[in-house]
């Protein structure tokens, strides 16, 4: 396969000049599983051949039922790093996917997703985010792109699992860094990794008002997109997790016109 090429809406290469995969590229470590929910079999074809040349390795799954199955038939031993969800598919659509993926029990659950959405639909975006994707990418999309959202997401997992203190704790809330979990007063609560990490931004820098787009930065490493509205529905789930009461907030504390601060003194 050429690697001059960038992925269309329909799963269609075109030649891309200027495009060169490798140079200085950064190898991620080989064999990384990643699944993919999708369709568009000639699609899936041509992304598995990319991040394999990137030192994935690559799963496919062509519906969405067949996509739960076989994360759960993986639960029992290797986890995929990631899934990449199309949010169109024959059966479920991408959206109830990932709400099945969030109800499985145990680490499966925690599984990081990348969601297509097929007309980057902005209603589309904030509800697979609110159902517990980690980001989503719009079709057409460039194969540099996608590599480098899940090279994202794969280093926000690492770089949350090297504390530099293991726990972090505010009156009941405690966030343990090594087995990235959050608790208040003992009980479990049920973030996504991408959620995780936007608590651990704000928890690191508890009583400084950041702005969305330093959030943003902190966590995704890039700037916030014009009318990006995905932190403040990550901010809800955050909330409605570990506040007593998601309407009145006292640990994330919403500073109007700025952005959000991270109480420093909780019950």
């Amino acid at each position: 396969m050429n690697n001059e090429y960038a992925f269309a809406e329909a799963g269609e290469a075109r030649p891309r000049t200027g495009f060169r995969h490798g140079g200085g590229a950064v190898t991620i470590k080989p064999m990384q599983q990643l699944l993919m929910i999708e369709d568009d079999t000639r699609l899936a074809q041509m992304v598995g051949e990319y991040l394999g040349q990137s030192g994935f390795g690559f799963q496919h799954a062509a519906s969405g039922l067949a996509g739960l199955a076989q994360l759960q038939g993986n639960a029992a031993g290797s986890v995929p790093e990631l899934v990449i969800l199309d949010l169109m598919l024959p059966d479920l659509d991408g959206l109830e996917v990932c709400r099945r993926i969030r109800a499985l029990q145990g680490p499966i659950a925690q599984v990081p997703v990348l969601m297509l959405t097929a007309k980057g639909d902005p209603m589309d975006r904030i509800i697979g985010l609110e159902l517990g994707a980690d980001d989503y990418l719009p079709k057409p999309f460039e194969p540099r792109e996608l590599l480098a959202r899940i090279r994202a997401i794969l280093r926000r997992r690492v770089e949350g699992a090297v504390p530099s203190a293991k726990l972090l704790r505010f009156g009941s809330l405690e966030i343990d860094r090594d087995a990235r979990t959050v608790t208040v007063s003992g009980q479990a609560c049920d973030l996504t990794s991408y959620q995780f990490d936007l608590l651990i931004t704000l928890a690191e820098r508890a009583g400084r008002v950041l702005t969305r787009d330093q959030i943003m930065e902190a966590v995704r490493g890039r700037e916030l997109e014009a009318f990006d509205r995905s932190i403040d529905v990550h901010m809800g789930r955050i909330r409605a997790a570990i506040e007593a009461d998601a309407k009145n907030p006292k640990r994330i504390l919403t500073v109007r016109g700025v952005g959000y601060v991270f109480a420093k003194q909780q019950d």
